[in-house]
């Protein structure tokens, strides 16, 4: 997906409404200037679909460390939920040389501090006075640094944001420093624990005197994260669920996904309180495609009202050619991108038949052996062009049962077999 840049809109003059001028273009990336306080010189990057709904929802797309708005435009699927539902979606983009939202300082970790979630909160608003939207479908998600930031908007700013997803994150507070640095390896490293009530104190000593309703949130981490380490996921729930006067024994539990554990709290349905999603065997870059349906399911931004969707195949095709003998096989897989987007960095998940364990493959590193076993790219196949393949496979054992693998998804997202 292309990227075009606008420059536009000079600073409205105090207690000017600003207009979106006829030059804005939809379904299309655009930057805006002038959108009002900014202290530390965040851009803001539009995306208006061409068919907006009365007084549209808002979601803003905060990017991970070395990245910007254009790159988490074009990298997750929002855009193209937009053009679905008629949300408009904005992309925060860092200025400052790490491309790391402050998450850190005293000024980001207050209301109206300054730093990040200032300028942020002047492009929400700029967008609600602009294209009068719905001050009550305001959302938020990130990834990584974008995930710190989901913590700390909904902690700064519980009236502005109705609820948040985060993707890879730590609880709000866990990275505070005092010395400048951007960087708190104490809680990357997952060492930083606190009770829930501690966690939750944080959390509202961010807005004293605040008595509204909290933000819902949602949450995701892969339990081989080697940079935010899986104990911050369970820091985070303790946070948010203290937040929401909740304890800590899920309402309800299930596999959405296989390798997927999901924990509800404070209700059973897709928009409860607080809802939790671990991947097993997933580090660091854990964001897939088919992911950001089931955010918008959360936000309640989708036109269903039943179960969350289940991943939905057509993204991805794969087909798979076996030669066995006596005791042994080997599989030759191949995955097709069938979506719009391109796909950077991939998983292929699946499952081998009783009996069967990996000994050696190739295009991919594979674990476990036996039974769910997940596919990761090599560094020379992690991009698949829409459209475009990339070959794979393995040798394995057997005891009898040599036939193909199953249920492959890509990412997260279910593909068609054949």
């Amino acid at each position: 997906m292309s990227t075009v840049t606008v420059l536009l809109l000079a600073a409205p003059q105090a207690g000017a409404r600003p207009q979106a001028p006829a030059s804005v273009p939809t379904a299309t990336l655009t930057e805006v200037t002038g959108f009002g306080s900014n202290p530390s010189n965040l851009q803001m990057y539009l995306y208006v679909p061409d068919n907006v709904a009365p007084d549209p929802a808002v979601l803003v797309a905060v990017h991970y460390c070395t990245g910007s708005g254009p790159a988490m435009y074009s990298g997750t699927e929002y855009a193209q939920l937009a053009d679905r539902y008629g949300f408009i979606v904005v992309y925060p983009s860092v200025t400052r040389s790490s491309k790391c939202f402050d998450v850190a300082s005293p000024q980001a970790l207050r209301r109206g501090g300054g730093s990040d979630p200032v300028g942020i909160k002047s492009m929400v608003d700029w967008v609600r006075t602009t294209y009068d939207t719905d001050p009550g479908r305001v959302f938020v998600t990130g990834i990584s640094s974008g995930a710190m930031m989901t913590n700390v908007l909904l902690g700064v700013y519980p009236d502005v944001f109705a609820a948040g997803a985060a993707f890879a994150g730590v609880p709000f507070g866990c990275f505070a420093t005092t010395d400048g640095s951007e960087w708190n390896s104490a809680c990357a490293n997952g060492t930083v624990t606190r009770t829930p009530a501690a966690w939750g104190d944080l959390v509202r000593g961010a807005y004293p005197g605040y008595t509204g309703p909290r933000p819902r949130m949602q949450l995701w981490h892969g339990t081989q994260d080697d940079v935010l380490r899986y104990p911050n996921f369970g820091e985070e729930i303790k946070q948010w669920t203290n937040v929401h006067g909740l304890g800590q024994t899920p309402a309800a539990t299930d596999s959405p996904v296989s390798g997927w554990t999901r924990t509800r709290y404070g209700a059973t349905g897709d928009r409860a309180p607080v809802e939790a999603i671990n991947l097993q065997g997933v580090g660091h870059n854990l964001y897939g495609q088919g992911m950001a349906a089931r955010v918008l399911t959360f936000f309640g931004l989708d036109s269903g009202s039943g179960p969350g969707p289940q991943p939905q195949p057509g993204g991805c095709r794969v087909t798979v050619t076996t030669n066995a003998w006596n005791t042994g096989l080997t599989a030759s897989v191949t995955v097709t991108n069938t979506g719009t987007a391109t796909v950077n960095g991939w998983k292929l998940g699946f499952t081998l038949p009783a009996g069967q364990t990996i000994t050696g493959g190739w295009g991919a590193a594979y674990a476990p052996t036996t039974g769910n076993v997940t596919a990761t790219s090599a560094s020379y196949n992690a991009t698949i062009a829409p459209n475009a393949s990339v070959s794979l496979g393995f040798q394995a054992n057997h005891t009898g049962d040599s036939r193909a693998p199953s249920g492959f998804t890509l990412n997260g997202s279910a593909c068609t077999a054949g």
